[in-house]
């Protein structure tokens, strides 16, 4: 009975500290909650929640499939974390509105449609289109990644890539000369300086018309001149109000300049990300304009961008002019109303295998395999240069080309072909090779002065002393490519006695040495010493040889015992042995001289023991606090000192001390700790709800002691023996009683001697509603604990505390008990040990 009544107590610990951890997790799971439905434009993307959502409705009324909605979205640039939060948010309100739809039905008397409409949440009308399909148009965070890794394993086109690097803008440098041959046009900012015989400014900009409004000399139209031109033209008009301006005084100048750049509009149509009209700089080339469009998609061509002025195309570019060449000549200056036009692509072929460059490229019908072998950066190093492989689709079936390297200058590319380099083979057509018991082993050139197997020998350095001769291997390829080892014998070849050996490409030779052909055989060295370990065995090794190999003995070794373990072996025994092994003991001085016989030799696998000296103790310490008169760390100078000795030695106890309230504090041994979480996790199989993990075990225990009757009894069972970091603790007398546990008011009041246990639980207002009355615990100062049985006086002392249990089918205790228990004097850890010793 008595042990089922303090697992009882121990279980209803528990659950009290498990419920508050899961109230703590709730309070923390409900606060996320919280923050993710206030959080809507947190996730940083390039679209608002709103352009999202008006993006998708756009995209599903033109058809457009739910998968590759998400394609587009992700390629925009926006986050997967704002899609997701987007489908848990639409889930959380579905949810929502189904519970109001059945608490409308169920109270369909007193609840309308026009409530039930107005208690929907906003967000509602935004995501009202979405379908059941909700997780195929925004997948969970795996499907996401899953499309995420479809659009980055994409075949690669060669040059789409440069029209969307960050990096590399094609802004037009603002900072540069006028260009002579830029044409003026409305809205250029012209600027025209005289100086010389005559200083003036004119700061104009172009009319709509074309003009420029200059004093004295009126409208003058310069709408379609090069600057050169128009430089030239106000000289001449000038030189009519300023002298000399025309050429005859030389101090006489003037010069045109353009302050600020007109902005022109520009078309980019056909199969860009975003054909449209853009305004762009007076500056601006072929190649900004396409990068302003976000780049070629995956059907345009690079080759042949065309632009058209005045309805009549005037330049094709071909970007692969600019990348692999630098060529720039036909990124022309755009003029306003030029339209750049994006065609498809005519020929687009994959490169694979060996090449510098594998990806796909754009070819014109007119360029040959060779060149697009170049465009492919050329072989790569491993490459094999002898032919290529070109695949094509035919009319009925597929095709495969062969093509030398003159053949690739005349075979022309079509589209969907599919260019293959191979690799060389893996192998050598003139290696041999040597391993083993050699200086130089390693790879060799077969030929020139190495044919055979003895002048193999001999480049490779020849052979190490330890080289086993009797039998080497040469390993051989077939003609069918299996393999054969032959034996050779090296010492007759060496010597001229046999016939040498002819060598073929890919042969090896392995000589092997005489340790590779034996065990590694060790010493293993226990016990008292530096390096306790295994040692690699050596002819004539001794005692002192192998303790000096282990960095020589301890302070606590034991000279004079020192074992010797051999293990028995037979190799011709055919019958089992009961004797497995043979011991030799030694003494050692301290020169590590052996005593019995300097001449011991020890053999492979023995096993040296140095066991500890029974004669050798390090210090122990103890601990003495509280009201003493001296107080501090003593030694244990015997093994059986006991509680007494160490109160005499700290000068006896004080006035003040209070000797029944004393308690010695122990470190738990790893047995005593094993054994309490053993009982923890019993009590975890009896109750699900608890987690163990949460529950720390402590390294220091309370013994439960009487320091009274120790003192008054010196050497009896009260006098409990001191073991090493034991720690005394002597508090000063407390008159107080502390009631805590299911009680209406857990108090602490003042003792008085002779009363019962009625009297205290009345000073806390009594029992509460679910108090176990009858286990009522008693926990006194010292760690001890007793059952407060009845009504007894006699058990309640001053500075105990009174603990009243909850009914077990309660689900934990409440609030003022929780902070009642944890506010005792015996931490909650030290009250679980002490309950875990009184079970055993």
């Amino acid at each position: 009975m008595r042990r089922t009544y303090l697992l009882l107590i121990l279980i209803m610990v528990l659950q009290c500290t498990f419920a508050q951890n899961s109230n703590r997790k709730q309070t923390v799971s409900n606060n996320k909650n919280k923050t993710v439905q206030t959080s809507n434009y947190s996730d940083g993307g390039v679209m608002t929640d709103e352009e999202i959502m008006e993006y998708i409705k756009a995209e599903q009324a033109k058809g457009t499939d739910s998968k590759q909605i998400v394609i587009n979205l992700l390629k925009k640039g926006v986050p997967e974390s704002q899609l997701n939060r987007l489908r848990k948010t639409y889930l959380e309100e579905k949810e929502k509105l189904e519970k109001q739809g059945k608490r409308k039905k169920k109270n369909a008397k007193e609840q309308d449609n026009g409530l039930y409409e107005r208690e929907r949440l906003p967000i509602s009308q935004d995501f009202g289109f979405f379908s059941d399909s909700l997780d195929v148009l925004i997948p969970d965070s795996v499907a996401l990644m899953e499309l995420h890794m479809k659009l980055e394993e994409r075949p690669k086109i060669f040059g789409h890539n440069i029209f969307r690097d960050k990096a590399l803008n094609f802004e037009p440098n603002m900072n540069m000369a006028t260009p002579e041959n830029y044409k003026l046009g409305p809205g250029d900012e012209v600027v025209i300086d005289v100086w010389g015989a005559s200083q003036s400014t004119v700061i104009d900009e172009i009319t709509p018309d074309g003009y420029l409004n200059i004093d004295m000399l009126g409208l003058v139209y310069l709408s379609g001149m090069t600057v050169k031109e128009a430089d030239n033209y106000l000289k001449e008009q000038f030189s009519r109000i300023y002298a000399g301006i025309s050429g005859d005084d030389p101090n006489a100048h003037i010069k045109l300049s353009l302050g600020k750049i007109r902005t022109i509009q520009v078309s980019v149509m056909g199969e860009v990300e975003n054909p449209g009209t853009y305004a762009l700089s007076a500056f601006a080339s072929v190649f900004h304009a396409i990068y302003q469009a976000g780049g070629v998609n995956e059907i345009g061509t690079l080759r042949a961008i065309k632009v058209a002025r005045g309805g009549k195309t005037i330049v094709t570019v071909d970007v692969y002019d600019y990348l692999l060449n630098g060529k720039t000549a036909n990124d022309i200056r755009l003029s306003d109303g030029d339209a750049i036009i994006v065609d498809t692509y005519d020929c687009l072929v994959d490169v694979q295998g060996k090449v510098k460059r594998p990806m796909l490229y754009e070819m014109k019908t007119t360029e040959s395999a060779a060149d697009l072998l170049r465009y492919a950066g050329g072989f790569a190093r491993e490459a094999y240069r002898g032919d290529i492989r070109i695949e094509r689709m035919g009319d009925r079936e597929r095709q495969i080309f062969t093509l030398n390297a003159e053949e690739q200058k005349a075979f022309k590319m079509r589209d969907g072909d599919i260019m293959s380099v191979d690799s060389i083979a893996d192998s050598y057509e003139n290696m041999v090779e040597a391993k083993g018991a050699l200086f130089r082993p390693g790879k060799f050139q077969l030929g020139g002065n190495i044919r055979t197997v003895k002048q193999l020998i001999e480049r490779a350095g020849g052979l190490k002393p330890d080289a086993f001769v009797n039998r080497a291997l040469l390993n051989r390829r077939l003609p069918d490519l299996t393999m054969e080892n032959q034996s050779v014998d090296v010492t007759g070849i060496l010597e001229g006695t046999v016939m040498d050996i002819e060598l073929r490409s890919n042969d090896v030779l392995y000589i092997p040495s005489l340790s590779d052909m034996e065990e590694i055989k060790v010493i293993d060295v226990y016990g008292e010493v530096a390096m306790p370990g295994k040692y690699r065995f050596a002819e004539n090794t001794t005692i002192e040889d192998v303790i000096l190999m282990a960095g020589g003995l301890k302070d606590k070794a034991s000279t004079a015992r020192v074992e010797v373990v051999r293990r028995m072996r037979d190799s011709n025994a055919l019958t089992s042995n009961d004797t497995i092994a043979k011991t030799f003991t030694f003494s050692i001085d301290k020169g590590l001289l052996v005593s019995r016989g300097s001449n011991f030799k020890l053999q492979p696998y023995d096993a040296v023991y140095v066991r500890r000296s029974p004669g050798y103790y390090e210090q122990q310490n103890v601990e003495i606090s509280g009201e003493v008169a001296f107080a501090g760390t003593y030694v244990l100078d015997r093994k059986n000192m006991r509680l007494s000795d160490l109160v005499k030695s700290a000068g006896g106890l004080s006035d003040r001390a209070y000797p029944k309230g004393a308690r010695l504090e122990r470190r738990m041994t790893p047995e005593e700790k094993t054994r309490a979480l053993q009982t923890l996790r019993t009590v975890q199989r009896q109750m699900d709800s608890v987690d163990i993990s949460k529950i720390e075990v402590l390294d220091v225990h309370t013994v439960g002691i009487e320091l009274d009757k120790a003192m008054s009894n010196p050497g009896s069972d009260f006098d409990v023996v001191l073991q090493d970091g034991d720690k005394l603790i002597i508090p000063q007398f407390s008159n107080t009683v502390k009631i805590s546990g299911n009680v209406i008011y857990p108090n602490t009041v003042t003792y008085k001697e002779g009363e019962s246990l009625k009297y205290y639980i009345e000073q806390a207002g009594g029992y509460g509603q679910n108090a176990k009355k009858s286990k009522a615990i008693i926990i006194y100062k010292n760690g001890t604990v007793a059952r407060a049985k009845g009504s007894k006086s006699k058990l309640i002392q001053p500075g105990c505390e009174i603990i009243v249990p909850t009914k077990v089918h309660r689900q934990g205790m409440s609030t003022t008990e929780i902070l009642s228990l944890s506010s005792t004097s015996a931490s909650l850890a030290t009250v679980v040990i002490a309950l875990i010793n009184l079970l055993k």
